[in-house]
């Protein structure tokens, strides 16, 4: 973890630098999809960015779990948003045992050797100003995530780190670190999609997660609802009150349900019987009472809605779309961007499922 706050480090200073340099080449040449101009890629086409190595993060101990070197996605900002920075953390999970490690680093979870050297940049990281209508023309750089444990300068306007699922709550882990990155006239702020990893009991009675977690790391800290009363700056929770990951991995693991009774709703929704709702619908209410000192800080913002989802500001069709999820008739970029840039307060919580007709469910 240490080595990654050292790439933290070491990939913000060279975009720095590097931005410049890399913005011209990718003004010409955008990862193979198509003419740019101005930045924006014509409607249809697929925004695709290549991946860049950073060689000198290796002498600082800052590499992947082969030994490889980290790497980032870069499309570059234009016009009002040429100065200012949004910074996604890869997700992915985590590995927390020998077994898990040594299979991961032979991915592109462990390793750049396998990574995708182009990625496509949509939703939160979209160059289109319909789709994307606060950031489209922000410098977007998206850092590729191989360390298995959640990654744990000058001339800048704005900044916005942010991240889901294990990138999530990466955010959520170095949110107070990058802001001391810039200086104070600098408007930093960190999103935290699908992060809110909850020390919750699962349904054979006991804690999987915190389970799981000392595979990982032994501090109790490590758990956001621990974490997200203490930060300093101003940070948007952006999660599903039935997190699909969650339900799956931590609240009804197989080992926490040996005769199986809950294989058919851990995996659609659907067949869940009154009691597994009841159950989930305690989860929910944990999440939101976990939230409380959170959210009375007028800095804060939150938007929580009542789907059976993971991961929502990266998909086109959950972030800003005709048929997006929405609280109050408000898409969630339009909640993430009316709270980045103080248009309004964004405390945004769902009532219970089944209320909302509007979730993009995925089970």
């Amino acid at each position: 973890m240490k080595a990654m706050r050292v790439l933290l480090l070491c990939l913000l200073g060279l975009l720095t630098a590097a931005g410049v340099v890399a913005g011209y080449q990718l003004r010409k040449r955008p990862g193979g999809s198509g003419t740019v101009k101005n930045g924006v890629v014509p409607s249809g086409a697929p925004l695709l960015v290549n991946l860049t190595l950073i060689p000198s993060a290796a002498a600082q101990g800052a590499v992947c779990m082969d030994g490889t070197v980290p790497g980032y996605h870069l499309h570059p900002g234009f016009g009002s948003g040429a100065n200012s920075w949004l910074v996604n953390l890869e997700g992915g999970g985590w590995c927390n045992n020998v077994g898990t490690c040594r299979f991961s680093k032979n991915t592109k979870r462990g390793s750049s050797n396998y990574m995708e050297k182009q990625m496509q940049f949509s939703g939160i990281s979209s160059n289109k100003p319909e789709e994307n209508p606060d950031f489209y023309n922000w410098n977007r750089v998206t850092v590729r995530y191989c360390d298995g444990a959640s990654f744990t300068g000058e001339g800048y306007d704005a900044a916005l780190l942010s991240g889901c699922s294990a990138g999530g709550l990466a955010s959520i882990l170095h949110c107070d670190e990058f802001r001391a990155l810039f200086p104070q006239s600098t408007k930093v702020k960190c999103l935290a999609d699908a992060g809110l990893f909850l020390d919750a009991v699962d349904v054979g009675g006991g804690r999987s997660l915190r389970s799981f977690y000392q595979g990982v790391v032994t501090l109790h800290c490590f758990f956001p609802q621990n974490i997200v009363p203490n930060i300093t700056t101003p940070t948007f929770l952006l999660n599903a009150a039935y997190d699909v990951w969650q339900i799956q991995k931590s609240l009804a693991p197989d080992k926490a349900d040996p005769a199986g009774y809950w294989k058919a709703c851990k995996f659609n929704h659907s067949k869940c019987d009154s009691k597994q709702i009841q159950f989930l619908q305690g989860f929910r209410n944990e999440m939101l009472n976990a939230l409380q000192g959170f959210s009375s800080s007028s800095k804060n913002g939150l938007f929580i809605n009542s789907c059976f989802a993971h991961c929502q500001s990266f998909n086109q069709d959950t972030w800003y779309g005709d048929y997006s999820p929405t609280i109050g008739k408000k898409r969630i970029a339009t909640s993430v961007g009316d709270w980045y840039f103080e248009r309004s307060k964004e405390k945004a919580i769902d009532c219970a499922y089944p209320c909302d007709n509007t979730c993009h469910h995925l089970l």
